[in-house]
């Protein structure tokens, strides 16, 4: 399934007071964590630069590239993506597999009144796998003829169903970025969008369509 890459025009000094008020804490808490020594628990949870997260995402909603309402990051840890859209106006979900980075992410969540669902799962929904490939990480796909009944299986997680979500943000590890392109091509509806940071600021933004485009995979 192909993915077409979207314009992304970042202001990133358009930041609303309650997010700075928000990521201000948010980053206050990420510093004691790694203060603390926990990060080594968790050597792959590294936030993204929330700024640019905000940017992107303010663009995506303000140059009308979003179908609906609904946002999801993968692999959240404290959920300050999350916490991000949701203060944008949107729906937002959290993922992480991680049950004290769920933990944190719900505290600071209700302790700042932001409105997110952190769900205690993998971001790889049932069936679906990664695997070492060359250069980086391969998806697997579960079997198409999976069904129930007679009816094929949609991808799914618990408590929220991919297939509604309008936005995905994911930070991948190194390696892992045509993986999570294709994870999103196999999971997400036609017109959602993937948001993937890169690292040392860089963002892209792309969209899932049926026919035309840009093929990744």
């Amino acid at each position: 399934m192909p993915l077409q890459e979207l314009p992304l025009t970042l202001d990133l000094d358009a930041l609303p007071d309650d997010v700075r008020t928000f990521l201000a804490e948010a980053e206050r808490r990420v510093d004691e964590f790694y203060e603390q020594g926990l990060g080594r628990r968790y050597p792959k949870y590294i936030p993204s630069d929330p700024r640019v997260v905000h940017a992107a995402i303010a663009a995506l909603l303000n140059d009308g590239h979003l179908e609906g309402n609904v946002f999801c990051e993968w692999g959240c840890g404290f959920g300050i993506a999350a916490g991000i859209a949701s203060l944008l106006g949107m729906k937002a979900y959290g993922i992480e597999v991680e049950e004290e980075l769920v933990e944190r992410a719900v505290r600071m969540a209700k302790e700042l009144d932001v409105a997110v669902e952190i769900l205690h799962t993998d971001y790889l929904p049932d069936g679906f796998e990664e695997s070492e490939g060359v250069g980086g990480k391969d998806l697997i796909a579960p079997d198409a003829g999976r069904t129930r009944g007679a009816t094929a299986l949609p991808p799914e997680y618990e408590g929220l169903d991919p297939d509604e979500v309008d936005l995905i943000f994911v930070y991948p590890w190194p390696g892992q970025e045509e993986m999570m392109m294709d994870l999103f091509a196999a999971v997400a509806s036609h017109d959602a969008v993937l948001l993937i940071y890169l690292g040392d600021g860089e963002i892209a933004a792309y969209r899932h369509e049926e026919h035309g485009g840009e093929e990744h995979f």
